[in-house]
């Protein structure tokens, strides 16, 4: 049975009040071979039918609970505790939206302040805001944020070590806005983007130098040798960052970076074929007023009772948009929540257990590969849990054997760049232990 809220008399009213004859009349302009009068849809399945269909569906993936994966490339397979998925399955997070509100929204809020206040920790920073998309997005406004000081500085140069489709991201932002963007090169050797390359950019038009760390190729890079340069011309450094590295490595804010970002689904979010996700972004106070989204405060009323509200939001996002230092109205609340439970769960503690696990599997993983002579390690440099080799034999065909096998490989960097062809970028987490690691290298190197 089908519901439609229309009758017989108001199709008819609609199609006179268009001007049409019928309903057929609406697509004369689509050519009669193309149009279909009809749907030819299969039988309706029972809700019983459809769980096994789509089951079925389903089974034809490689999965990252029954099979190992070592791709990475900015989403990676981390073990998300079960106190997550209860805490966001209550029904008070789970439906709630933006918190305008404060008096109907304090859990809502207080979960947002905590997020906050563990993201400002996390990255070294002094200020977070509530969150955005993901967490090429965040980079980008991360940039953005740098041109829209009152010195309104244009130009953004962007590193060729950061994840290629974030400088796709800051391309698409940026279009239209009369801002020069560079984008340096990928290096040729060493996988690492060497300080003087900025060289030539840096002058009193410089908004921002932008970097990844650890970089797209695995590469841990000197983070403080780009924020001496950025900060020589009175520019700004902007970090993209691998939130769980930063359990184990210094956090960029103590290099001196200016804006950090980063992709938050590594906190308690699952990768769910590439999202929902999470767009981490945290600052110095110096550059509070020019911050995307939201940010949640505590206040206190006149008994001094203690509340959460939202301390600051720019009211040109929701109104006079021309006028917004951004648009970006909302915010990934249900993934920056689990971000919450997930390092509150794991403490510092445990998120440097994790973030351990994950660099001595990555650098097993490498030492076993390039021990069977059939693989290069690439990268000059430290790596934490991702790094690229050049494979002796096709990264396509190798990866194509790995799914027979059971195993998810690596990415196949010729599709950044043909230079890149031949090139494999693996990834390494707690979940990859030792025996998952033997086997993959048993079937690439057979």
């Amino acid at each position: 049975m089908t519901f439609n809220p229309h009758t017989k008399e108001d199709r008819e009213a609609m199609l006179a009040a268009v001007g049409a004859v019928n309903i057929e009349s609406l697509f004369s302009a689509i050519p009669e071979d193309v149009r279909f009068p009809k749907l030819n849809l299969p039988r309706t399945l029972s809700e019983q039918e459809a769980f096994r269909r789509l089951s079925e569906l389903a089974a034809k993936n490689l999965n990252t609970i029954e099979h190992p994966s070592f791709l990475g490339a900015g989403l990676y397979s981390h073990y998300v505790p079960a106190a997550v998925q209860q805490i966001l399955f209550r029904g008070e997070f789970y439906t709630a939206y933006t918190p305008y509100q404060p008096e109907v929204a304090q859990g809502t809020l207080q979960a947002i302040y905590e997020y906050q206040t563990m993201i400002a920790n996390l990255t070294g920073m002094e200020v977070s805001n509530a969150s955005l998309y993901d967490g090429a997005t965040a980079l980008a406004e991360g940039a953005l944020l740098t041109v829209s000081l009152p010195r309104k500085r244009t130009r953004i140069v962007l590193a060729g070590t950061v994840h290629p489709n974030y400088r796709e991201v800051v391309r698409t932002y940026t279009g239209g806005l009369g801002l020069e963007i560079v984008e340096l090169p990928i290096p040729a050797n060493g996988l690492a983007t060497n300080a003087s390359e900025f060289d030539e950019y840096l002058d009193d038009n410089l908004a921002c130098l932008v970097v990844q760390y650890p970089n797209f190729f695995g590469t841990i890079e000197d983070i403080a040798a780009f924020a001496e340069k950025a900060h020589s011309v009175g520019g700004n450094l902007v970090v993209s960052t691998y939130p769980t590295s930063l359990g184990l490595l210094k956090p960029p804010g103590e290099f001196g970076a200016d804006v950090v970002t980063g992709e938050g689904q590594s906190l308690g979010n699952a990768q769910s074929f590439g999202g929902p996700v999470v767009g981490l972004l945290a600052t110095r106070s110096k550059l509070v007023r020019q911050m995307p989204g939201r940010l949640a405060g505590i206040a206190y009323d006149t008994e001094g009772k203690r509340g959460f509200v939202l301390a600051l939001q720019t009211r040109e996002q929701h109104i006079r948009r021309e006028k917004a230092t951004s648009n970006i109205c909302t915010n990934q609340g249900l993934m920056a929540l689990a971000a919450a439970v997930y390092l509150s769960t794991l403490g510092p503690q445990g998120l440097k257990q994790i973030a351990t696990l994950c660099y001595q599997n990555a650098h097993y993983l490498a030492s076993q590969l390039t021990a069977t002579g059939k693989f290069e390690l690439l990268n000059d440099g430290q790596f934490f849990n991702e790094f690229t080799v050049r494979s002796s034999e096709a990264p396509a065909q190798l990866n194509a054997r790995l799914r027979e096998a059971g195993i998810i490989g690596g990415y196949d960097l010729g599709k950044v760049d043909p230079a890149l062809d031949g090139q494999l970028l693996l990834a390494a987490t707690e979940m990859t232990g030792r025996d998952a690691i033997d086997r993959f290298v048993d079937v690439a190197s057979a």
